[in-house]
């Protein structure tokens, strides 16, 4: 017995229209914005080839729009650059830096991003730029695992993840401030257009005969926002709930890319030491304030609600 095709077509209707005036708003919202990019339609076709494929692939990308949301507030600072409302902070960071962290080289002090320009290896080179690679795909690959085994633990940690991230933009516009390879390219004269540079990152391409680096930072949101270092951040975030879920040895693992990252950040001239300290303090924060609220019935509510929504 066939079914009415009345019957039908509301169902589709129902199913497809909300997430096609989405990515129509999606698009224009970003071409009014930032302008277009090849970026935008991959990330709609990622989307809507999730959401259609099948009933686990809709509940996993239903899940995973938090993270597509932080993308795209992050995508979306570059039409609200930060040096617009706040002073730069160039030498005033600088020097801060070699007060407290400097360390004597000959008859002069430099500061830690410094000295490694110095010492710089193409070992070192090539470790550092893998643990760079590495701050989105663990954290995502984390995430992916807390979802198939346990997604009440997997929306805590993926709404930590997002809190974090808003505190770190936040101090993005309430102290702009210049990475270390900035100074080592302009001094402490300021620049507004400058673009992204790939620093000490630049030598893992050259080695590997590859544009991984280049092509990411030819997209850079902000040169001025490198306080605080979300990248010290995200780290931390795994680990925290690596330990909370007893993940064992693979808080070991954790562990060893936190502290890579770290390192990295401070070789490759991306950051300062005081960057990395101020990512980290971001992420203990948000985790702090993140557990505070948990205890809220509001944010429970919404918790159970999504977990349901995907289950």
């Amino acid at each position: 017995m066939h079914q009415h095709p009345e019957i039908i077509r509301p169902t589709l209707i129902s199913r497809i229209l909300p997430l096609s005036l989405i990515s129509l708003g999606y698009l224009l919202l970003s071409y009014e914005l930032v302008g277009f990019k090849s970026d935008q339609l991959v990330l709609i076709g990622l989307v809507n080839g999730l959401y259609y494929a099948s009933e686990q692939s809709r509940k996993f990308i239903i899940g995973f729009s938090i993270f597509i949301v932080y993308w795209i507030v992050f995508d979306y600072m570059k039409a609200f650059p930060n040096y617009a409302y706040n002073t730069v902070h160039i030498e005033s960071l600088y020097l801060l830096e070699k007060k407290l962290f400097g360390i004597p080289f000959g008859t002069v002090i430099l500061t830690p991003n410094e000295y490694w320009l110095a010492h710089r290896t193409d070992s070192l080179a090539i470790v550092t730029g893998l643990f760079y690679l590495s701050w989105v795909p663990i954290p995502l690959l984390f995430a992916t695992y807390l979802f198939i085994k346990d997604r009440p633990q997997f929306y805590p940690l993926a709404l930590t993840f997002v809190l974090v991230n808003l505190i770190g933009f936040v101090i993005y516009y309430v102290y702009p401030a210049v990475p270390p390879w900035y100074v080592q390219l302009y001094g402490f004269t300021f620049h507004p257009h400058t673009p992204g540079n790939t620093a000490g990152l630049a030598r893992f391409d050259e080695l590997l005969g590859v544009s991984v680096f280049s092509s990411i930072y030819a997209k850079s949101s902000n040169v001025f926002a490198a306080m605080p270092s979300l990248h010290s951040s995200y780290p931390v975030i795994v680990l925290y709930y690596g330990i909370k879920n007893r993940m064992g040895a693979l808080n070991g693992f954790f562990a060893l890319i936190m502290v890579g990252i770290w390192f990295s950040a401070i070789y490759t001239s991306h950051h300062y030491v005081l960057d990395v300290l101020a990512g980290i303090t971001c992420a203990v924060i948000g985790i702090i304030l993140f557990n505070q609220l948990k205890k809220t019935r509001w944010l429970n509510a919404l918790i159970q609600q999504l977990v349901r929504l995907t289950a």
